[in-house]
């Protein structure tokens, strides 16, 4: 029995399986054998044969936002409109047959768009080059899922299980737990918090599908049996997921409105350019992205050529992004701007910048 049939007859088995306390052991280790299957499915330990063909794209700009959606909802189009790259537009589906970068410039910075080839169901079983479509989303900062505001939600329902089950959770966090294999001593269980899914019986019967029978598990927070599964296999990728719906001039606006009311949605039309501005701004507030300017000693701030950084970096990542070896002859810097108490404030390395602060940095004599 081959494994795609084996992943068959496991969601068989989990459909007909009733969920009740009685079941959730059989249920839990239905999950780990499930998610097993899954990884080796997309991760074939057999050399043998050549390797397909990729869509290895190089990497550029401060960020990269990966288009994904089913054939002809528009993604060439809104790549075209956004970024004046010229993707291959038609009638018909399965138009673009491979990945085609782009550069959206905004707020000083440059976002790599790429318009990958629509998938169809079953992608994540490697249907319709599938898996190159989807192991590319993997190395993206964000996902854009384009959907066809004339169908129905089925169509982001089929995205969103293929894309859980390669492994990519979207807009969900890493779950709070503390996993480490060990050489030996049993497992080790404990937890924090008061738990409604998970026990420790059912954590040793998970990990002993795995082989592993020596670990230190520590839960943080009440998760669930397949966030428990995720951090036991450790390669699952966590990004952030805009919705966005083309084609809006083609319903109503009770349509439109119910829609744009959804989290993480956008409502545009490429054909008739509605709201193409907004969700270039949309974008750019969900990569969390910030702006930090550059001083020099009794000059003006240069407000021309700001470094683009991630939330949350620190003076150091600012260092680093100038130059390599700035953070050797660091000495300390002054900072304009609202992570201060009082403008100029002097700082160290661990400093947290905000959005468009200033930065004078003077190094050590």
């Amino acid at each position: 029995m081959g494994i795609l049939e084996k992943i068959a007859d496991i969601e068989a088995e989990m459909a007909r399986t009733q969920k009740n306390k009685a079941t959730e052991y059989h249920l839990g280790l239905l999950k780990a054998k499930l998610a097993k299957y899954r990884t080796m499915l997309l991760e074939p330990t057999s050399k043998a044969g050549p390797k397909g063909p990729g869509f290895d794209v190089v990497r550029s700009g401060d960020a990269r936002v990966a288009l994904i959606g089913f054939p002809s909802v528009g993604k060439s189009t809104f790549l075209s409109k956004v970024t004046g790259t010229t993707s291959e537009v038609a009638a018909y589906e399965f138009t673009t047959l491979t990945c085609v970068p782009g550069k959206i410039h905004y707020n000083g910075s440059a976002i790599q768009l790429l318009d990958l080839p629509g998938i169809i169901e079953g992608a994540s079983q490697g249907k319709g080059r599938g898996r190159q479509v989807i192991a590319v989303a993997k190395t993206a900062d964000l996902i854009l899922m384009m959907l066809d505001a004339t169908k129905g939600p089925r169509q982001r329902e089929l995205l969103e299980i293929e894309l859980e089950a390669v492994g990519i959770r979207i807009n969900s966090a890493k779950p709070n737990i503390y996993f480490k294999v060990k050489k030996g001593g049993g497992i080790s269980f404990n937890a924090t918090c008061k738990l409604t899914y998970l026990n420790e019986k059912l954590v040793q019967q998970i990990l002993q599908t795995y082989k592993i029978h020596n670990a230190e598990v520590l839960i943080r927070d009440d998760h669930t049996v397949d966030d428990f599964i995720d951090v036991v296999l450790g390669n699952r990728k966590y990004i952030r997921c805009v919705y966005c719906y083309n084609k809006i001039d083609q319903i109503s606006m009770e349509e439109v409105d119910k829609l744009a009311r959804q989290p993480y949605t956008v409502v545009i039309s490429c054909e008739s350019d509605l709201n193409m501005d907004y969700i270039i701004e949309y974008l750019w507030k969900h990569l969390d992205l910030i702006r930090v300017y550059t001083k020099r000693r009794g000059e003006y701030p240069d407000f021309e050529g700001g470094l683009i950084l991630k939330s949350g970096s620190s003076v150091q990542d600012v260092c680093r992004n100038i130059h390599k070896t700035l953070v050797d002859d660091f000495n300390y810097a002054l900072l304009w701007g609202t992570s201060t108490k009082h403008s100029p404030q002097r700082v160290g390395l661990q400093h947290i910048v905000d959005d468009e602060d200033v930065i004078q940095i003077v190094k050590k004599r």
